[in-house]
């Protein structure tokens, strides 16, 4: 039988004797039984997309359910199989060559603009997640690429590049930039304190309340002073240092938090794996200290030119997506999709590694891959190859293969996953109803 009791040892009790003071590891009784009876694990969500489609001969299994074969793409998974669903027979809910691809991967929309200037979507499934947990995290949301933004100009067709720079879409007029260098994604989660250090953490935050203390006494000397309209004005902008008062008050709470020690970045490496290990465990980071619950991170944007020497693949990414269904073209294709799953696999490690109340990061995170074209020659929308990988916190089952006769669209996929997060909608996009990923086969 467990009692109940409201007293808890406080977090930083000591043990003194012999001359010295240790400090005791984190215990039961030092988190209120209350709130241990009631505790559920943070439920994160990310989404990590790969662009000019997929080598499919190379990426689908041919059986379905428990007992799917791991195809070359996906081997390097096969130590995360049973935290895995693979999902075939989903189409993307707007086929427009690459513009589409990346453009309603989140949003699920049907169609986008006519023009270079004509700018619009829909809200995407990351930005409905980020309203929901802006209120409990510092940061709502990360938007992260390893390309810079281009958010002007036609990039595919006719249409803005904006289309195939970015995955969301804070309304369906305003799309998010990408950030890509790893020193502005420390300075967003950290400040720039230019290290992860407590200390030098808590120096910062002293001096940024002190800083607000001053600007919320000057605002309210400044209201009384001004007419009605005035006011109105200084109330809106009030309000967003309001918001900054509320990152600073969850920035204290979790102040007890011990990260490892990183150095602010620089700036952004010469090489390719270096700028990627340096996102991807900034974002492990962001995780690890729930500054976050939700990231959206393209590996490579649409129509990405990156050639891959460092595999035996020197051709540009994108003309040889183009393979004019030749088979040694598609084979050298596979090389690429394959090493974004090797490198994928070594973030889901880190994940994994990462301990996270009675789990770890990969047990209480959903995480979307895949891309919003399958047969790159084609351009095609059809059978998008997906995946869900992580434990869900409890929510998905993996360890399986389902494939979906009916053509269901990605939309559906996406309402779904807002269902295990818990943050339920009646429609994302053009969805026209759920996806059933929680049967054994169908």
């Amino acid at each position: 039988m467990t009692f109940l009791t409201a007293k808890s040892l406080p977090r930083r009790t000591v043990l003194r004797g012999l001359g010295a003071t240790v400090a005791l590891p984190l215990l039961e009784a030092m988190t209120p039984a209350v709130a241990r009876a009631a505790a559920k694990p943070v439920h994160r969500f990310q989404t990590f997309y790969v662009p000019n489609g997929m080598a499919m001969e190379y990426w689908l299994p041919k059986t379905t359910g428990a007992a799917f074969e791991i195809t070359p793409i996906l081997e390097p998974l096969a130590a995360f199989r049973n935290q895995m669903l693979v999902l075939s027979g989903l189409k993307a809910n707007w086929n427009y060559i690459h513009a589409g691809a990346s453009g309603s991967f989140l949003t699920g929309t049907v169609r986008g603009g006519r023009n270079e200037v004509e700018i619009i979507a829909d809200v995407s499934m990351d930005q409905l997640l980020a309203r929901h947990f802006a209120a409990e995290t510092q940061v709502a949301s990360l938007e992260l690429a390893m390309d810079p933004p281009n958010n002007a100009g036609a990039c595919t067709g006719n249409l803005s590049c904006v289309y195939t720079h970015t995955l969301s879409w804070r309304s369906p007029t305003q799309p998010l930039p990408m950030e890509f260098n790893p020193r502005a994604v420390f300075e967003k989660l950290f400040g720039d304190s230019g290290s992860t250090d407590r200390a030098v953490r808590e120096a910062r935050l002293r001096q940024h309340k002190s800083i607000l203390d001053s600007v919320n006494d000057k605002l309210a000397a400044l209201r009384r002073a001004l007419g009605p309209q005035d006011q109105v004005k200084v109330d809106q902008y009030a309000e967003s240092v309001r918001d900054v008062e509320r990152r600073i008050q969850r920035a204290e709470e979790q102040r007890e938090t011990d990260l490892p020690i990183m150095d602010q970045p620089p700036g952004v490496p010469a090489m390719f794996e270096d700028h990627l290990a340096l996102m991807l465990d900034l974002q492990v980071l962001a995780f690890q200290s729930d500054l976050t619950r939700v990231i959206s991170f393209m590996i490579s944007k649409e129509q990405s030119a990156r050639p891959y020497p460092q595999i035996g693949v020197p051709e540009a990414h994108h003309p040889l997506s183009h393979h004019g269904e030749q088979p040694e073209l598609i084979a050298r294709m596979s090389k690429i999709n394959r090493y974004h799953t090797e490198l994928f696999a070594n973030y889901l490690a880190k994940l994994r590694a990462t301990p996270d109340g009675d789990g770890s990061l990969l047990d209480h995170t959903t995480i979307l891959y895949g891309s919003g074209i399958s047969n790159s020659n084609r351009h095609s929308g059809d059978d998008l190859p997906i995946l869900l990988l992580g434990g869900g916190a409890g929510r998905l089952k993996g360890g399986r293969h389902l494939a979906y006769t009916d053509k269901p669209s990605m939309a559906n996929l996406l309402v779904t996953l807002m269902d295990k997060m818990d943050v339920p909608v009646e429609r994302l996009g053009g969805s026209t109803g759920r996806l059933p990923i929680d049967t054994v086969s169908l």
